[in-house]
């Protein structure tokens, strides 16, 4: 296994500015769901913060537009069904938090 080197700056809350020897990119957002820009892709990465459990794949429309429908879906159940909404996700969530 080869050395890495990353160091972030924080420019913005939610704003990143990473370098690496590989190059600069720009992070957009804060633990569980992180965009982010670089030269040669972007990605976006989702996750479970303070599990280690998470999920990192490459941007496309397709994958904004499965983002954009499950963000409607729970706010829609929020709407209409607050407290099954909220016992769902504290089921969900690892006993730790």
């Amino acid at each position: 296994m080869g050395f890495r080197f990353r160091k972030t700056v924080t420019i913005f809350p939610y704003v990143h500015l990473n370098f690496s020897k590989s190059g600069v990119s720009l992070s957009l957002g804060k633990r569980g769901l992180m965009y982010n820009v670089g030269s040669q892709r972007e990605t976006i990465a989702i996750g479970a913060p303070g599990t280690g459990v998470g999920y990192r794949a490459s941007f496309t429309f397709g994958l904004l537009l499965i983002l954009i429908g499950l963000i409607a879906l729970i706010a829609i159940a929020w709407h209409f069904y607050p407290e099954t909404v909220r016992w769902v996700l504290h089921q969900w969530q690892p006993s730790w938090f």
